[in-house]
Parts: C-alpha cells; structure tokens; sequence
C-alpha cells in the first residue's frame, strides 16, 4: 500500500508566516545554507520558522536548564540557548560523532559555547546524568525512541516545565494511518493518544511544519 501524505500547511500560507516571522540571524543563516551544500538530509535542521519559534519559547521562559534531544548542525540548540536566564545552559545530545566539529564550530561562530554543552552518545545512557528540575525540553532525535525520550525527560522536569517534540504529524500521515502501516507512523499516533491521555501534563498539538506537541508538566 502506497505511504499518504497531506499538506500540512499550503505553500502560500507558510510562505507568509515566514515572510512575517523575526529573520534569523547571518550566523543562522549561514547555517542553513551550509546544510543545504552539504547534507542529503537538509529538511532535518531547524530553519527559519521553527527555528523563531523555539527562540520565541526560550525567551519567554527565560530557562536555566535546558535539554535537546538531537543536535544535527546545533542550529536548534543556538535558537533554545537565546533565551536562557543568566547562568543557564542547554544541553544538547547528538548520536552522530560525525557530526561533532560541525556543532562546536556553529557554537563558537555564534558565541555559544559556554552556554551549549554537547553530549555525543545514545541518549537513552546520557539522559540519566543530565541535572533534574529541566525547565525546556526539546526532542528531534529517532522516532522508535521518542516515547521513551518523553518518558525520561518528563521524569527529570520540574513542575511547569515545556517539553517539545517534533515531527508528530510524520508529514500528516497520522492523519490515516489505515494508509500509513509504516510503524513509525504507527508510534507517532500512538504517542498523541497517550500524551492527550497523560495526567501528568497539559498539551496542545501545533500544525507548526511537521507538527509540534507541546506539553506542560502539571502538578498532581
């Protein structure tokens, strides 16, 4: 069965968001550019749009700690650490080792790296050293090991904290997953049911590029 996906946002309509959204940064910038030389994946940074976004939600949190699950070229991590409260850091994890040099480098270019520390490993053994009480969570890492991820962040934030996670419209095959057997898409939809269903949180599902669940961590 032929995978189906929808237009999350029409062409027009994201061009004018983005055409009325904060410009990003030269530095930025020139990040994404670079990705789009060099990466067969370039969809996987940030960009433009989102990238404002996360900035807009660290700044008006003003976080001291704060944990990204999947760095890629740390252009999200630059757009987290803009808003930290003085003595604030984020700490960004990153899979490829590959990609190492490319993330400190963006982060001296950008004056960051005492406020960005990067961590290259598998998360799932990373997270538990990380400090508690993670005022912002961010993660667009693999999508099997996203509950999980969830699961741990959320049990190391303090009570008011966001956490973010991406692509949870999988391109809008969540939408049907009759048509979509794909497991990851499967995962997905299976992890909006159970974050609509958690106690522990509050949530609204945001039609941000591939989706973006935002979730509060509420008192019990």
């Amino acid at each position: 069965m032929k995978p189906t996906t929808f237009e999350i946002t029409p062409k027009a309509v994201q061009d004018y968001c983005d055409a009325h959204t904060t410009t990003p940064t030269p530095q930025l910038q020139q990040i994404e550019r670079w990705v789009h030389l060099h990466s067969a994946y370039p969809r996987m940074v940030s960009g433009h749009y989102q990238g404002a976004f996360l900035s807009m939600v660290s700044q008006m949190m003003q976080p001291k700690i704060v944990v990204e699950i999947g760095s890629f070229v740390g252009y999200s991590a630059i757009c987290l650490a803009q808003g930290l409260a003085e003595g604030g850091v984020v700490h960004t994890i990153e899979v490829n080792d590959e990609l190492e040099d490319v993330i400190q480098n963006n982060l001296r270019e950008a004056h960051l790296s005492h406020q960005v520390q990067v961590h290259i490993g598998d998360a799932h053994t990373l997270i538990p050293s990380l400090p508690n009480n993670i005022d912002l969570a961010y993660i667009d890492a693999d999508k099997p090991s996203t509950p999980t991820y969830y699961e741990m962040l959320l049990a190391k934030m303090r009570i008011g904290g966001i956490l973010l996670i991406d692509n949870i419209l999988w391109s809008g095959k969540v939408l049907r997953t009759d048509l979509n057997p794909d497991a990851d898409t499967h995962l997905l939809d299976q992890l909006n049911h159970d974050v609509q269903h958690d106690p522990r949180v509050e949530n609204i599902l945001l039609p941000l590029r591939d989706g973006i669940m935002m979730v509060r961590k509420k008192a019990l």
